[in-house]
């Protein structure tokens, strides 16, 4: 495993500009400016509740629609999260996490596996077009965690398990992608090499 397990990603389209740098080692310390307040306090809480240092630094078409800029966000991360695990030697490879917001519940399984698939399920009927914070709507969640996935080629499983508050849901669901993420990226003194027989992820 490399020493420096660390990732910065420019990413400049059109409809964005993203400047997104991660330590996968770090304390959860976070600076986030997405211009999507919401936003800000899920990667915000993602960053402390994963232990990954996080700096986002974004603009984008918010005039429009916030889309562009949270799932250009997403891919940014995604990227980067592919670039800090290197050949992944050494990881624990699995990760999981039941985490409760409240009256919320919400089940997250991670594999890094190599091979991008992402599982979303149990989030409850209307939550989609429900406008949390006044500018992010319940379906970029999905959105966040599609772009995370392929483009960091990890296998996500999020279920919400219960929920009424769309806050609460969206928020357990990021915390415990975090929590599953933490685990699965964390070093395990016992693996010696790649976590696979097959000899890469």
């Amino acid at each position: 495993m490399t020493s420096q397990r660390t990732a910065t990603i420019k990413r400049e389209t059109s409809e964005s500009s993203i400047e997104l740098s991660i330590n996968l080692d770090g304390t959860g310390t976070s600076s986030i400016e997405t211009s999507v307040p919401f936003y800000d306090h899920m990667l915000t809480a993602f960053s402390k509740h994963s232990l990954i240092d996080l700096t986002v630094k974004a603009s984008g078409d918010t005039h429009i629609d916030v889309h562009h800029t949270v799932e250009d966000i997403g891919i940014a991360l995604g990227l980067a999260l592919k670039q800090a695990l290197g050949d992944k030697a050494g990881i624990s490879r699995y990760g999981d996490a039941l985490v409760p917001l409240d009256e919320a519940l919400v089940r997250a399984v991670v594999d890094v596996s190599g091979r991008p698939y992402l599982v979303h399920t149990g989030e409850p009927a209307g939550f989609e077009m429900h406008l949390i914070g006044g500018h992010f709507t319940g379906s970029m969640v999905r959105h966040v965690f599609e772009a995370i996935s392929l483009n960091a080629g990890i296998t996500v499983h999020v279920t919400v398990l219960g929920g009424r508050d769309p806050h609460h849901i969206a928020e357990a669901e990021f915390k415990a992608f975090a929590r599953a993420l933490r685990g699965a990226v964390e070093p395990d003194a016992r693996v010696t090499g790649i976590p696979s027989t097959k000899g890469a992820l």
